[in-house]
C-alpha cells in the first residue's frame, strides 16, 4: 500500500493506530541498532503483513528512541565524554583523553551530516526510489559481504583506548552509507571498526558514541520537519506512543547485540542480512512482494 504524504513528507504511520505502529516501534527499536537494517524492517513487515508503509519520517522520527536508548545504556562513557571535556576545556587540557574523543566525534559527524542535507530531498521524498526492495536487498547483501571480509580479517586486539583520530573518521565516513536503506548505521560503522582490528565489543561501543549526534540530528530534524508539516494532535501522539516502545525495545538490541559480539561472533548478523536481501529480491522478481 503507497504511503501518505504530509507537505511532501512520508507519513503512512498516522494511518496506521496506535496498535499497529506499536509492533513496527518494537521492530523499529530492536533494528535500529542491531546492525541488521531498520529501515529494511520498516518495509518488509508492513509489506507481509498487509500494511501501509509508515514512511521514512516515521523511520528517521524513531532515531530520537535510538538516542535514548543509547545514551541510557552507556551513560557513564556519555558522562564523561560531556562533563569530562567540559572540565578538561575549562582547564586548557585538550589532551585530556575525553576531550580528544569528544573533538573527534564531532569530526566524524561531519562527513553525515553534509550527505543528508545533500540527499534529504530524495531520501525523505514521497515514494523514494532508494526506499525500493530491490535497493533494500542489494544493500542488505552487499553489507552481509563487507560484514563478513571485516570479521574475517580482523584481529579483534584494539580498545577504545587506543582509538586515534584517523580511527574516528574512517568510521564517520562509513556512517554515510546508513543514508542507503538497507545498509544500516550500525552495520556500516560496526563493519568498520572491525576493519580497523578492534575488539567486538568495543567496535560496537566506538560505532554507537560514535553515532550519537548523527542520531540525535537524524531524529530531532525528522521532528522539526513534522513540526513544520503541521502533523495534526493525532499524529503526535501516535507518533510519541512508538517512541516510547522503541525507546525500551532498543535498549534491549544494545545488551543482546553486545552479548552476542562478546560470546560468539558477527557472523549471525551476516547470515541474517545476505538471508533477507535473497529473500528480497526474489520475493520482488518473482511478485510476492511489491517494489
Amino acid at each position: 500500500m503507497a504511503s501518505a504524504c504530509t507537505e511532501g513528507l512520508d507519513t503512512g504511520f498516522v494511518a496506521l493506530g496506535y496498535a499497529k505502529v506499536g509492533v513496527l516501534g518494537v521492530v523499529q527499536g530492536l533494528t535500529e541498532l542491531l546492525p541488521i537494517s531498520s529501515t529494511a524492517h520498516m518495509r518488509i513487515v508492513p509489506a507481509l503483513l498487509g500494511w501501509q508503509d509508515p514512511g521514512s519520517a516515521f523511520s528517521a522520527a524513531m532515531q530520537v528512541a535510538a538516542l535514548a536508548a543509547v545514551v541510557s545504556y552507556f551513560w557513564s562513557d556519555v558522562r564523561g565524554l560531556l562533563f569530562g571535556s567540559i572540565a578538561a576545556a575549562a582547564r586548557g587540557k585538550f589532551q585530556d583523553w575525553n576531550f580528544r574523543f569528544a573533538v573527534w566525534i564531532i569530526l566524524a559527524t561531519l562527513p553525515i551530516i553534509v550527505a543528508g542535507v545533500l540527499l534529504s530531498p530524495i531520501l525523505n521524498a514521497c515514494n523514494s526510489p532508494l526506499r525500493t526492495l530491490t535497493v533494500i536487498g542489494i544493500a542488505c547483501i552487499a553489507m552481509a559481504a563487507l560484514l563478513a571480509l571485516a570479521e574475517i580479517y580482523s584481529r579483534h586486539k584494539r580498545t577504545l583506548d587506543h582509538a586515534t583520530l584517523k580511527d574516528a573518521m574512517i568510521i564517520g565516513l562509513a556512517q554515510i552509507g546508513a543514508l542507503i536503506p538497507g545498509v544500516s548505521r550500525s552495520g556500516s560503522t560496526l563493519t568498520a571498526a572491525l576493519s580497523l582490528d578492534f575488539r567486538r565489543d568495543e567496535a560496537a561501543r566506538f560505532s554507537f558514541l560514535l553515532g550519537l549526534p548523527a542520531i540525535a540530528a537524524a531524529g530531532l530534524k525528522e521532528i522539526w520537519e513534522l513540526h513544520k508539516a503541521h502533523l495534526d494532535a493525532q499524529g503526535w501522539s501516535i507518533l510519541a506512543f512508538g517512541l516510547v516502545i522503541a525507546s525500551i525495545s532498543a535498549f534491549a538490541a544494545i545488551w543482546s547485540l553486545l552479548r552476542i559480539l562478546e560470546r560468539y561472533s558477527a557472523w549471525p548478523f551476516v547470515v541474517y542480512r545476505a538471508l533477507m536481501g535473497v529473500y528480497l529480491l526474489t520475493a520482488v522478481y518473482f511478485g510476492w512482494l511489491h517494489n
